[in-house]
């Protein structure tokens, strides 16, 4: 649960404590990703965009050294840099889909394969870039063969199956999954907003509340019963924030208001307070059906005779 505390580094005077969970991401977001207990690992999303950055390299010698071989062999290599780069985009955004995935218990597989599509994508530009140099047709065809092979190797191929949990009805995860990406969009979108107000200690106030937001999304996951009772939160709720959020950075930006900062944080303060009280009722209420199951256990081991 959050706790509120002062001090003299604190923004505003004032932060929270959103450490995660146990077995827990770091992200939030999406972005998918999460902050708090859920979403994405940003470091496991940041060193899987770091190597599908590197791969933007190629393109861009390739486009270099294309002039001054013809305009057939030109085009051909424009074109195959094209396609590195559309496979490089499609990689990153498949690799952060897989770090979503991996760090939700219930969780949909990607609509799209972006992995697999670049590895192809990948396959075909190297052969035609091949094919330019000089290497011939089945040269080409064999180097775009490794290279699809090497790059499948790197990177491996997107989630195939939807994830679920034991003992939960398919239509129920599939409910919680959908509510999950679209709050997950919303912390996604709320973050990235409130970036281009480059104030770190507001930064700071916001990363705070969507840390508790994403503890109750974690919340809800791990035990998707709980959908009907945090529902509203994890819609309503977080997409005012998210349309307020976008409202007050558009005056905030024009003006500086110090009154309409105020006001937004007062709002964070409300969201945040109701946001941790849900996940906290919500966490006492498995408690207790815990104890009534274990109660109900011991009670039918006593008339079995079992001690």
């Amino acid at each position: 649960m959050a706790r509120q505390f002062g001090g003299k580094f604190s923004p505003g005077g004032r932060a929270a404590d959103t450490s995660p969970a146990p077995g827990s991401g770091t992200g939030g977001g999406t972005g998918p990703a999460g902050t708090g207990r859920g979403g994405a690992d940003p470091g496991g999303v940041d060193r899987a965009g770091m190597r599908a950055n590197l791969l933007f390299v190629p393109p861009a010698i390739l486009a270099v050294t294309a002039f001054g071989d013809g305009p057939l062999m030109l085009v051909v290599s424009l074109g195959a840099a094209a396609v590195l780069v559309l496979s490089a985009w499609l990689l990153r955004e498949g690799l952060k889909a897989e770090a979503a995935y991996n760090a939700r218990k219930v969780a949909r597989r990607p609509a799209f394969p972006r992995k697999a599509a670049a590895t192809l994508l990948t396959g075909l530009a190297i052969a035609a870039a091949s094919w330019t140099g000089g290497a011939g047709l089945a040269g080409a065809v064999l180097y775009g063969i490794a290279a699809a092979g090497l790059h499948l190797a790197a990177f491996g191929i997107d989630p195939m199956r939807d994830k679920r949990m034991e003992g939960i009805d398919r239509f129920q995860q599939d409910r919680v999954a959908r509510v999950v990406e679209e709050a997950e969009a919303h912390i996604a979108n709320i973050r990235e907003t409130i970036a281009g107000v480059k104030d770190r200690g507001l930064g700071a106030r916001v990363e705070a509340f969507l840390g508790v937001a994403a503890r109750l999304i974690r919340t809800v996951e791990e035990d998707p019963r709980d959908l009907t009772a945090a529902r509203k939160y994890l819609s309503v709720y977080l997409r005012g924030a998210d349309e307020a959020t976008a409202k007050f950075v558009e005056v905030y930006t024009r003006g500086g208001s110090a009154e309409a900062r105020a006001k937004y944080e007062s709002l964070l303060t409300d969201l945040e307070s109701n946001f941790a009280a849900r996940t906290e009722k919500l966490l006492l209420n498995d408690q207790e059906d815990m104890e009534i199951e274990i109660k109900v256990l011991q009670d039918r081991l006593q008339r079995e005779g079992v001690r």
